[in-house]
């Protein structure tokens, strides 16, 4: 921890995030304003009125949805009970407006950055070769022996010494033989690809381009060049060499590069914990839709997804619509973050905003204005945990976890931050009027294709898809371009342990 006290950790990371809100509700303010609709607009459909903090000074910076008043003349300001305790007339009259897109997942970022300094870094873990895929190194990845560490022979045929023709020897050198017998000038002998080349030789002729006769020598179909067909010793890089840096993400390449450098273990950034609460009475868990009953689709795609996004998954809990059930499993959850299913909108059965009002959270995000997935919320429930609603509906949970939860697990799980990039669309998207739509597209080429099943209710665009493309309010026309955001497709959970675990050494 460098010398300084948690307190003091803890200091600076309140004030780096309220720092990180001010300056996301400056952006939030900026966009408003760029595009004329004010302060007054409401959310829309299923944004949902009445949350902890609508209506004082304090909510406004919270939800990142108003301009703050003065603090002196905010009840709710000096009476911090109040404020987390909304009157059935404040959720008649207030008007709640979503924060843009782009704010949105800039607060998420930022408080995924405060969590990761009131830890007082990232926590370390080191893990053995076949646990590492998907985590983000430590430390640089530096060469523990040269690449190769002996010369050896890239093909399979001769190795020769001097000028032909050659005098094949009647044994042969394989790969893992150690010290070959040296060769004279005017000797050859068989070699295996990856085999080690004696000291002294020349080239290595590959099979198909000589030929021996029936005396044992041997020809070559075509001139020979000192070295050729040979790896040298060292050619990758030399021991000590650095291969990739802190913050390389783990892939399977990563992890063929590091056995090859002589890694057993790898120092990675520990993935951050999380849980998941399934709400909803009406879900199934098998067999097919029935008696107004439909099947959970979140149960299943949710953990994996949250695993290739970095995290850590240590439950998967079905709480239907219980409120009691909700708040004991808030009240009790150390993960470090928390994600929900449901439950977000302002109506009957809809328990997180009443959860988070009674466990004294702060609303960081209350609706984005983002179609689907508009009555996503982020909170910080304890100081260094958080918790993101999803909508119900399949396709707007994805667009919250790519808009909410994918930004503050990468800060957490260290993974470095993707560039942004640009495709041009190959047909035109209909777009909402005020908020940003996320379409699933194919990419084909230089284009990106929109798919049809792009409901909030619909996966069968997401499961053909290769990312979202963000749309701006109003629509794209063909050919615009458009960012995209990519969908980790490629990260599969591995292991015996049900995936989404891992057997680590965590430290800190």
């Amino acid at each position: 921890m460098s010398g300084q006290s948690a307190e003091s950790l803890a200091a600076q990371a309140r004030a780096a995030e309220d720092g990180a809100v001010d300056e996301a509700l400056a952006l939030v303010n900026e966009a408003r304003a760029a595009d004329g609709r004010g302060a007054g607009r409401s959310g829309g459909a299923g944004s949902g009125t009445g949350r902890p903090g609508h209506g004082s000074a304090e909510g406004a910076r919270r939800t990142g949805s108003a301009t703050p008043t003065s603090h002196t003349d905010d009840p709710d300001r000096k009476d911090p009970a109040r404020r987390n305790s909304t009157s059935s007339s404040h959720r008649t009259d207030s008007r709640h407006q979503a924060a843009p897109w782009s704010a949105a997942r800039a607060v998420a970022g930022r408080a995924g950055r405060a969590a990761a300094a009131l830890r007082g870094g990232a926590a370390e873990c080191r893990v053995p070769l076949d646990r590492a895929l998907g985590l983000t190194l430590a430390e640089p990845l530096a060469a523990l022996s040269d690449l190769p560490s002996f010369d050896t022979s890239a093909m399979d045929g001769w190795v020769v010494a001097g000028p032909g023709p050659w005098d094949v020897r009647a044994d042969g050198i394989l790969a893992g033989q150690d010290r070959p017998e040296p060769l004279s000038d005017g000797e050859a002998v068989r070699i295996a690809t990856g085999a080690r080349v004696p000291r002294d030789a020349t080239a290595v002729i590959r099979s198909e381009h000589g030929r021996t006769d029936d005396k044992g020598r041997l020809f070559a179909l075509r001139d020979v060049g000192h070295g050729q067909d040979i790896r040298p010793r060292g050619q990758e890089c030399r021991s000590g060499d650095q291969l990739l840096p802190t913050g390389a993400l783990v892939t399977p390449a990563v992890l063929g590069l590091a056995a090859a450098a002589g890694y057993d273990e790898l120092l990675t950034v520990a993935r951050p914990k999380a849980e998941v609460f399934i709400l909803g009475d009406e879900l199934l868990t098998e067999g097919l839709p029935r008696e107004g009953l439909i099947r959970d689709a979140l149960g299943p795609m949710l953990p994996p997804w949250l695993w290739a996004l970095g995290a850590e998954i240590t439950s998967v809990r079905r709480l239907g619509d219980d409120p009691k059930s909700l708040l004991k499993a808030v009240r009790a959850s150390n993960a470090d973050l928390i994600v929900t299913t449901g439950g977000t909108a302002s109506g009957p059965v809809d328990h997180v905003h009443p959860t988070l009002s009674r466990v004294d959270a702060e609303l960081l995000v209350d609706g984005v204005a983002v179609r689907p997935g508009h009555p996503m919320l982020l909170a910080r429930t304890k100081e260094r945990q958080h918790l993101v609603g999803l909508p119900g509906n399949p396709l707007a949970a994805v667009s919250g976890l790519l808009t909410l939860a994918e930004p503050l697990l990468g800060i957490l799980a260290g993974r470095p931050e993707q560039e942004p990039y640009t495709v041009p669309l190959q047909g035109a998207v209909h777009g909402h009027p005020h908020d940003t739509r996320l379409v699933p597209v194919v990419v084909r080429g230089d284009v990106a294709v929109p798919l049809r099943y792009n409901g909030p209710a619909m996966l069968r665009g997401i499961a053909a898809a290769d990312g979202l493309a963000v749309v701006a309010p109003g629509g794209a026309k063909a050919g615009r371009e458009v960012e995209i955001l990519d969908l980790p497709w490629s990260w599969s959970p591995t292991g015996g342990d049900g995936g989404y675990g891992a057997a680590e050494r965590c430290f800190t």
